[in-house]
């Protein structure tokens, strides 16, 4: 096997271009609009971005008067539905001749290997062989075509035929049996044929499903002051504080250590809850006697749902609150008497609404709307996205695709056993701000087993896209196939491709360029903004209620698969991100760079003819400096028309080479992907700590430098060095005399000229305004 090249293998990281056969086909083949297509009458539809499959649908409704069994004189009956070598099964019944089922069952038309349906219905025995009731066979030649939006095929009752279906036999079936697209309703709920060896709890994992994120809050406690504290050992001073919790969520005000029983904090303490609230506020005043100890003074608990609800930054009015007493059970009523006083609290406690809840990245936000209801605007536009195919995908692969945009996640089914998926399912999402990213992902469903595999199976990662929609044009339909790449120990891998079909509309043109004027965030997190740390922690909260929360649907969307989407581990220290981030810096500068190279070939006359016309366009630029701005943004112009045809013609993909992905290290990814706490042997961490001793060293020198330009800069006046300060404001009064006498024009010019002067007339040694800048005193000299 021979191993492919490098350029061949960054040609197989870029994006492709395909070209499906998207929209509807008429049944049968028919013609409609050339081709077979639908376009003169309906010019959109509703699964117009996927390719359109064929499905067999039978829908098994309920059964009546079946026999019983001779033996027992029950009947447990359920209905096998067969289709070559597919089949279906209905859950059984216990006892009844008359059961419902109401059942759905889809096989796809690629796969048939029969040209008829048969539908049995049997009785279950628990050791013998299961009884046959009767069935129904259907032609698949005189099977009805339904086309959305026609309503659905009514279901009508069979008769039971014997074996050979030669005679009639006791009991009836209900079955609706017609041919269809996965436009179909009853597509999403009904068993597959793709999934026939799925049994248990498992064929609930691998249907298609939309989720909606619960809807977050920050809870805002503006912990002010308390009085009548009091603790049991008098001779100590008190040192009292408020710990609150929400949850799992627990934070702490700062000790009051004033020896007063009214101490005052005057702090806030920010939480995040979900609706429906299931939690309480819980408060609790304690006193600080102990380095490992505590003792508790009174305790508080507030319903989240009785809470007020704030819009914007207007105050909300405060309460105080009787705390009940710690060691006072019911049994013991009558030492409440002894203390006079009940300690209070005075709190402000409020439901932020006006809050935008970070649950991801604000490089990767999909939605940035603030939780209240009544503050979203109309949506400017829609995002319809066409999940198609999948190719090259790793053998026996059981793979399913997930996507999120704002608050709905949307997960195709399941295709098992299948290196090339096709799913051909489409979405759609009302968008409210163009400067948003829809992030796609496809995952290995570990979970099809049912109770028979464990518990702790999670489903493997194949790959992450992420698409931002102001890089799309509106109204284009892009088909692009997106290679699944992904970051393993050993190295960077790809795990596929991934064929999409997505299209931004835009509802109004005027409304989207506006939109650009707008802060990305609601204006609450200006007014009153949180610091780096309670983002941070905040976030991470956020994105743990959420992945609880849909892993509580059914079928749950797991935990690892919203940790994966939202990009949990983003923030955790990695050599390779932080090669990435400082290439990525240097690049930018690399303009700059290329600037100052050609500003020296000009002054070192490496052109004689280049130096020249810079000679004549500093002249024009100084009889007529009226040109200046203008030339300028002419010139910017024409930079922009000069890039026009050298644009992007897809839309920005993961790159490995600007992840650093590429020319990584074993020993980098071994680091990358410990847990935290590290797990490595003690030789391990020693030799990376140094290593990241070494890297931080050259951060801590740069970071330096700027911070002493930037203190000698400041240093010219403030006297710090006092003949250095002298000079230079000598120097100023002197250059403005001599600017006030000599015409502007005239200094400019000869400024131009000394300059652009002929290398004979310079010299190697540090010109003399640049020593007296670097003699200036910094504040390092103040530095331990």
């Amino acid at each position: 096997m021979t191993t492919p090249s490098p350029a061949t293998n960054r040609d197989d990281y870029k994006i492709k271009d395909t070209k499906p056969q998207l929209g509807e086909r008429w049944p049968h083949g028919g013609v409609r609009g050339g081709g077979g297509w639908i376009t003169s009458d309906r010019l959109t539809s509703t699964y117009d971005l996927v390719e359109q499959t064929y499905y067999l649908y039978v829908r098994v409704v309920k059964a009546q008067n079946l026999p019983p069994n001779p033996v027992t004189g029950n009947c447990d009956p359920y209905v096998e539905v067969k289709l070559g070598n597919y089949k279906g099964k209905t859950q059984h019944f216990e006892k009844k001749i008359n059961p419902e089922w109401n059942q759905v069952f889809a096989f796809a038309k690629e796969k048939m290997q029969s040209s008829s349906v048969e539908v049995y219905v049997r009785d279950r025995e628990m050791v013998a062989k299961d009884d046959y009731l009767g069935k129904v066979v259907f032609d698949l030649n005189e099977v009805p075509t339904r086309v959305p939006p026609d309503s659905p095929l009514a279901p009508q009752w069979y008769r039971l035929e014997n074996r050979r279906g030669e005679t009639k036999v006791r009991g009836e079936v209900m079955l609706a049996v017609w041919m269809g697209t996965q436009a179909d309703e009853a597509f999403p709920e009904a068993w597959h044929s793709d999934a026939s060896s799925v049994t248990g709890e498992g064929v609930f994992s691998v249907r298609s499903k939309v989720y909606v994120s619960p809807k977050l809050w920050y809870i805002r406690v503006n912990v002010i002051e308390a009085q009548d504290v009091e603790w049991e050992d008098k001779s100590q001073p008190s040192q009292v504080l408020v710990k609150a919790q929400v949850g799992n969520q627990i934070l702490k005000t700062k000790i009051c250590a004033t020896g007063s029983n009214s101490p005052f904090w005057n702090e806030d303490l920010v939480f995040v809850a979900a609706e429906p609230f299931e939690e309480q506020l819980v408060m609790v005043v304690e006193n600080k006697t102990k380095a490992n100890k505590d003792e508790a003074v009174g305790r508080l608990s507030l319903p989240l749902g009785k809470l007020e609800k704030r819009l914007d930054h207007r105050p909300v009015h405060s309460q105080w609150y009787n705390l009940e007493k710690f060691g006072f059970g019911a049994l013991e009523g009558d030492k409440r008497k002894i203390n006079k006083f009940s300690t209070r609290i005075h709190l402000r406690v409020c439901l932020e609404g006006g809050y935008h809840v970070l649950d991801e990245s604000t490089m990767y936000i999909s939605d940035q709307r603030p939780t209240a209801r009544e503050l979203w605007k109309q949506p400017i536009g829609i995002l319809e996205l066409g999940v198609l195919s999948a190719q090259g995908l790793a053998q026996n692969g059981n793979a399913y695709c997930v996507a999120k945009y704002g608050h709905k996640w949307v997960r195709t089914r399941t295709i098992l056993q299948s290196s090339s998926p096709k799913w051909n399912e489409q979405y759609i999402w009302e968008v409210y701000d163009p400067c948003t990213v829809v992030t796609l992902a496809v995952f290995d469903n570990c979970h099809l087993g049912g109770n028979d595999k464990p518990s702790v199976a999670r489903d493997s990662r194949i790959g992450k896209i992420r698409i931002r929609l102001s890089t799309l044009e509106t109204d284009k339909i892009y088909t692009h196939s997106y290679p699944l790449l992904t970051l393993h120990p050993t190295g960077l891998k790809k795990m596929g491709e991934l064929q999409l079909a997505f299209r931004f509309t835009c509802l109004s043109l005027a409304h989207l360029l506006y939109l650009y004027t707008q802060p990305l965030l609601p204006k609450m997190h200006y007014i009153h903004p949180f610091t780096i740390n309670q983002l941070d922690s905040l976030r991470f909260q956020a994105m743990t209620i959420v992945a609880s929360r849909l892993g509580r649907a059914e079928p749950p969307l797991r935990k690892e698969v919203v940790e994966h989407m939202l990009d949990v581990d983003s923030h955790m220290w990695s050599m390779r991100r932080s090669k990435a981030n400082f290439f990525r810096i240097v690049s930018l500068f690399s303009g700059l760079i290329a600037l100052s190279k050609w500003v020296g070939q000009v002054c070192e006359w490496k052109n004689p003819i280049t130096t020249v016309l810079v000679h004549l366009l500093l002249c024009i630029l100084i009889c007529y400096p009226e040109l200046i701005l203008p030339t300028t943004f002419l010139y910017m112009f024409l930079i922009g028309l000069w890039n026009f045809r050298a644009r992007a013609r897809h839309p920005p993909h993961m790159d490995p080479k600007l992840s650093w992905a590429e020319a990584v290290i074993q020993d980098e990814l071994d680091e990358e992907f410990d847990t935290f706490p590290t797990s490595k042997v003690e030789a391990v961490v020693r030799m990376r700590y140094d290593r990241l001793r070494s890297v931080a060293g050259r951060v801590q020198t740069v970071v330096g430098d700027l911070a002493t330009q930037c203190e000698r800069l400041i240093g010219l006046v403030s006297w710090r060095d006092p003949r250095a300060t002298a000079i230079f404001v000598m120097l100023c009064l002197v250059a403005a005399v001599a600017l006030y006498i000599t015409p502007c024009k005239i200094v400019v010019m000869l400024g131009g000229f000394y300059w652009l002067r002929h290398p004979r007339f310079r010299s190697k040694m540090p010109s003399a305004p640049s020593n007296f800048f670097r003699r200036l005193p910094a504040r390092a000299d103040c530095m331990l």
